[in-house]
């Protein structure tokens, strides 16, 4: 800080020279100026202190403040005797080791005095003083002339919180008193900016609080249909859910299997007028293609073989609600003309009736599919797409939304725990870990993962090292076995097999090698499934799916 101190007035010069006021006024618009600049008291009570030797000479300036004193919360009442000890916290002209040795009890020395009693002290001569203890500052390390002391307390709130104390040469030409009356303003500015500071922390302690809060209300308000998490992806997702929640037009879900399409969809329905209505799903990737238009659309007593009762279909049962078709693309194309004609009349008739039966239902479709790509291949009605493709939404992949995974593993782990009567923590390498990872099968396989973990854990804290074992192989898949003479993959179950089967595409097998597996395993599913890395549900898709011209051949699932 740029200033020229006033030389001292020569010996015998009347106490109230102008230039002692000068001094003053000078360094009282100085600390002022500090303060203007900057809050913090470890700035401003520093400048203070060496302005105060600088210009007054009022030398070895400390501030001791209570140990441990939080200047974030209000300073609890008390009597002055009540605080453990107190140390110098700010200094100026004292050693490292000075500074260190300024500590005191309640009413040790001087400033123990003072901050007990909140009364300030003046000592004329520190040699004279009995109470005047020399901790901080030896008396060889004083000037050999008489040295005075000066001790002020400092205030927060009515509640003496420190001591505001220096040196001063006994024989100067300026009165004590006049010294005294500087330091009381300056003992009172340095309450006033530690108030300040707590007020200004306390503030801020609220805006965090209240940050807070509204972060907790947002996880609350993503979690609240079940959905966990608040990257931006998701909450993008989430927000065009909410525009269009209540209106009546078609949703279209489009994204990666495991994205949690029917979670999105029952939130649709809740936060629409319809959510006390039903919300009935529909797997069409579950149906035969045989049974599609019985079970959406209902039959009438008499209708096939079996057919004992009426039945309503699933369009009826969503009277008033939601319908939740997922894997629309599964639908076949005799079945999506009828699909058609709902979504544009509003009415349905039952396999065997004659009666059309008016429905009032809001549609959600979902598929991980290309529909566009189904349409040009012909797979695919056109004018179903677009009555369909109204409000699509499209749902993140969760290698997109890295930042909700540690969120979403403890969800799961908490849920497993709970659910296992278990005890098992990730500690934060592994969770960061987890987000590193790609997880091809988004939610769904990040979820049962977590299961298998706490199922299969050794310990309650899973290290990255053990946590390894559990996560599927990054390698590339190999190639399946391509006939009955090759050697054909290790089933699961084997020592060398990984915890978690990998994820496969749909079309990860031919229908040459699924017609091969069979054979080799006497038209047992199971096992053809299992020889090729596959749950029986996913070679029964793919064994749907691709036709396989071996329809004679016996198939079992023993």
């Amino acid at each position: 800080m740029a200033f020229r101190p006033a030389a001292p007035p020569p010996p015998g010069h009347d106490a109230a020279d102008p230039q002692w006021h000068a001094q003053e006024l000078l360094l009282l618009s100085q600390v002022v100026r500090a303060i203007g600049k900057s809050l913090a008291p470890e700035v401003v009570l520093r400048e203070m202190l060496h302005l105060m030797s600088e210009l007054l000479g009022l030398n070895r300036g400390r501030i001791v403040l209570i140990d441990g004193l939080d200047l974030t919360v209000p300073v609890a009442r008390r009597r002055g005797d009540e605080f453990g000890t107190a140390s110098i916290r700010y200094a100026y002209g004292l050693t490292r080791d000075e500074i260190a040795r300024g500590r005191y009890r309640p009413g040790e020395g001087v400033t123990g005095r003072v901050l007990a009693t909140s009364q300030p002290a003046v000592v004329q001569d520190v040699d004279a003083e009995p109470a005047f203890l020399f901790r901080a500052v030896e008396r060889a390390r004083l000037p050999p002339e008489t040295v005075a002391f000066i001790a002020l307390p400092i205030e927060v709130s009515g509640q003496t919180i420190g001591v505001l104390a220096c040196h001063r040469i006994r024989s100067r030409q300026r009165q004590l008193a006049d010294d005294v009356a500087v330091l009381k303003i300056l003992a009172t500015l340095a309450g006033q900016l530690l108030q300040l500071q707590q007020h200004v922390a306390a503030r801020t302690r609220g805006l965090e609080e209240r940050n807070a809060l509204l972060t907790r209300a947002l996880e609350s308000a993503a979690a609240r249909y079940g959905i966990v998490g608040t990257s931006p992806a998701l909450l993008r997702a989430l927000g065009e859910l909410e525009r269009v929640s209540s209106a009546t037009a078609s949703v279209l879900l489009l994204g990666e299997s495991g994205t949690g399409k029917e979670l999105f969809a029952r939130a649709l329905h809740l936060a629409s007028p319809r959510r006390d209505a039903p919300f009935v799903k529909v797997n069409c990737a579950a149906i035969p293609e045989t049974l599609f238009e019985s079970e959406l659309f209902g039959h009438e007593k008499g209708a096939f073989t079996g057919a004992h009762a009426a039945r309503p279909g699933w369009f009826e049962q969503a009277d008033r609600g939601t319908i939740f078709l997922d894997e629309v693309g599964e639908l076949p194309l005799s079945m999506q003309t009828k699909l058609l004609r709902t979504l544009q009349e509003g009415t349905i008739v039952r396999l065997g009736g004659q009666r059309e039966v008016p429905v009032d239902v809001r549609l959600v479709a979902a598929t991980n599919r290309e529909l566009e790509d189904e349409v040009a291949a012909g797979r695919f009605r056109r004018d179903l797409f677009y009555r369909l493709n109204v409000i699509p939404i499209r749902l993140p992949a969760l290698r997109e939304r890295r930042e909700d995974i540690a969120t979403l593993a403890l969800h799961f782990l908490s849920r497993a725990n709970q659910e296992h009567q278990r005890n098992v923590h990730l500690g934060p390498a592994a969770l960061e870990r987890l987000a590193a990872h790609d997880w091809p099968g988004n939610i769904r396989e990040l979820g049962n993962v977590i299961e298998r973990l706490v199922l299969l854990a050794e310990h309650p804290t899973v290290t990255v090292a053990a946590l390894g074992r559990f996560l599927p192989a990054t390698r590339g898949l190999a190639p399946a076995t391509a006939g009955a003479g090759g050697a054909e993959p290790a089933a699961p179950g084997t020592a060398d097999a990984p915890v978690v089967r990998d994820y496969r595409p749909r079309d990860s097998h031919s229908a040459q090698e699924l017609a091969a597996a069979l054979a080799r395993h006497g038209g047992n599913q199971s096992r053809a499934a299992q020889s090729l890395g596959l749950t029986p549900r996913q070679f029964a898709y793919r064994w749907r799916k691709l036709h396989a011209g071996t329809a004679s051949m016996p198939v079992t699932t023993r």
